[in-house]
């Protein structure tokens, strides 16, 4: 299957719809929860990538076992690859998260489907233009929601600026997964991404000094719990679908991200939305819904010619 293949754009079915509604509550507990760990985020990225590789190994060995007949050393490269970008997005959207509202970190780090489909028109796929508006739309809302930083101060601005980075890298790594999983099981896959992002997390922590152990007992619950929603049922879940819808709509589904988060925020943290919220979440579910409307079941998206 080539890049194009593996990059193209199709309708979700009634299972991958259940699927990824599951990951997206999953995910939108990831910000407000992290917002509350004391830890460094560099010690929550390590944690949650190594400890989800050990919760998925004995899937890998057992259930999963015979999707590795047949697999290369190369077979693997897409999956550090990903590992990488994951890595780079964690390093900087989780330091966002201090610096900025979780609201403006979410809206910003959830940009991915539009990187994710610029990247996809430049290996030769032709998105329909209405595919195009949903995405604008969709990302407008997030951006409305975002807004809110320009005034307030230069650090809020440096923390949407590393939100922003870090919703670019989430493209790489969609990216990098959707190849990953044409040849890979989506244990094995996550196994090797998962471990790749632990160990480039572990040296940036060493070279920083940042400490990986010594929190108290409240801070592990809360990495263990963010391991489980975030990492198993949010990341993991989108490993298994992407290869089905391919990236861009994996990475539309991470930007329904927004509104979930900013429930939880509200009911975890008392941090109320901004003013513009509503018509900027109203704008993200017209642009998902646009998307999933001009599609066609696996043949939404046709190479150019």
């Amino acid at each position: 299957m080539s890049t194009t293949d593996a990059w193209a754009v199709h309708r979700p079915g009634g299972r991958d719809l259940a699927l990824m509604a599951v990951a997206v509550v999953g995910i939108s507990l990831s910000g407000p929860l992290t917002a509350l760990v004391v830890a460094p985020a560099l010690a929550i990225a390590f944690w949650r990538n190594a400890a989800g590789a050990a919760a998925l190994l004995p899937v890998l060995l057992t259930r999963e076992r015979s999707g590795l007949a047949g697999v290369r050393l190369r077979d693997l490269r897409s999956s550090v690859v990903a590992g990488l970008f994951l890595a780079a997005h964690f390093a900087a959207w989780l330091p966002s998260l201090s610096m900025t509202s979780v609201a403006a970190s979410i809206a910003l780090v959830t940009t991915t489907p539009i990187w994710t489909a610029v990247a996809a028109r430049f290996t030769g796929v032709r998105l329909p233009a209405q595919v195009w508006w949903g995405l604008g739309l969709a990302v407008a809302g997030a951006a409305l929601i975002a807004g809110v930083d320009v005034t307030v101060s230069m650090r809020a601005l440096a923390g949407d600026a590393l939100a922003l980075t870090g919703g670019i890298a989430a493209g790489g790594y969609v990216l990098a997964g959707a190849r990953a999983r044409q040849r890979l099981p989506t244990s094995a896959y996550s196994v090797v991404c998962y471990s790749t992002c632990a160990a480039a997390v572990a040296v940036a922590a060493l070279v920083a000094g940042v400490p990986l152990a010594g929190f108290s007992a409240r801070d592990w619950w809360l990495i263990a719990g963010i391991t489980v929603v975030a990492q198993l049922f949010g990341h993991t879940v989108l490993n298994l679908v992407v290869s089905s819808v391919g990236p861009t709509v994996v990475g539309l589904a991470i930007l329904l991200e927004v509104p979930g988060a900013l429930l939880v925020a509200l009911v975890l943290l008392g941090q109320l939305p901004p003013l513009l919220a509503l018509p900027g979440m109203g704008l993200v579910v017209v642009g998902v819904a646009l998307v999933i409307r001009a599609s066609r079941p696996r043949t939404l998206v046709e190479p150019v010619t």
